[in-house]
């Protein structure tokens, strides 16, 4: 098992054009590939339930398994466990698969109910970053969730630690956010087409300030998706009460944030590098799905 350490961050329309054109990655030429992924189930969603991920990913002709576990972290930054090995196929590989903790841990009888749910299909654009303090995997997704006859689009970047302190990560993301608009992003592919099988996304509880962090972020996901402006309302009421709970700089930037939301067209690069700022400093972590 490994842990996979990752800031994610959703792009708006001109973001993937302006992250290309950054200084950081302007000189570099990334490797493109086409991933095509199936994600497996059972019928009742008990790996959703348990806050697991499993896919079959199709990559420059190799074919991929991985099993995610939920995480922790919020504001984009999470941490979570991850088993990855390449199979044979055409199927899933259910012996090795049975041999991990965290199917173990869901019972018998799981493995033999699991059937493909959902699927995602994008194009990846990597670039590699690294200095004597941190190396990171820059990943560029653009394509789309398909859950049955429904659909959403993907525009995501995903900063990956392969070696380093976290903090070059955040570090990273806010020299991006410079010149790119975009945020972070606490929901994952596979969640994003769970709401969208069920047509309901649940927004976390609030309660200490990062968890009023996670349901701001997390309602801004659901609107990228939904388009439901209540969300909109959901994620500013969470920067409100996490401003009325702070007195400090923290809490005017929570502040800065909500007004913000009260334009339509808010996502843009200050937004991001407030909500960056936010995410970076305030302590805590929450559950992730």
């Amino acid at each position: 098992m490994a842990n996979e350490i990752e800031l994610k961050l959703a792009l708006g329309p001109t973001g993937p054009d302006a992250l290309r054109r950054h200084f950081r990655l302007a000189g570099l030429t990334p490797r493109i590939s086409r991933l095509g992924n199936t994600y497996f189930d059972t019928p009742g969603g008990d790996l959703q339930a348990a806050r697991m991920a499993l896919r079959l990913r199709h990559d420059d002709g190799r074919l991929i398994q991985t099993l995610k576990t939920g995480g922790q972290g919020g504001g984009g930054l999470s941490t979570r466990g991850e088993w990855e090995w390449e199979v044979m196929g055409p199927g899933l590989d259910l012996a090795r698969l049975a041999d991990l903790p965290p199917v173990q841990a869901l019972g018998e009888g799981v493995l033999a109910r699991l059937a493909p749910r959902f699927t995602t299909d994008f194009v990846r654009e990597r670039w590699w970053l690294g200095d004597d303090d941190a190396a990171i995997e820059v990943a560029l997704d653009l394509g789309e969730i398909r859950a049955g006859d429904r659909t959403v689009p993907i525009r995501e970047l995903e900063l990956e630690l392969k070696d380093g302190a976290p903090a070059a990560v955040q570090a990273l993301a806010e020299s991006l956010a410079a010149d790119v608009p975009l945020r972070p992003s606490d929901t994952s592919k596979a969640a994003r087409a769970g709401a969208l099988l069920a047509d309901r996304w649940t927004l976390p509880e609030g309660g200490p300030a990062s968890a009023w962090l996670h349901r701001a972020v997390v309602a801004l996901d659901a609107l990228a998706d939904t388009d439901d402006d209540g969300f909109r309302d959901a994620a500013r009421e969470a920067f409100r009460r996490l401003a009325e709970d702070r007195d400090d700089d923290l809490g005017a930037t929570a502040g800065e944030l909500a007004r913000a939301l009260e334009d339509r067209h808010w996502l843009t690069e200050a937004f991001g590098r407030r909500l960056l700022a936010l995410a970076g400093r305030l302590p805590g972590a929450v559950d992730l799905g």
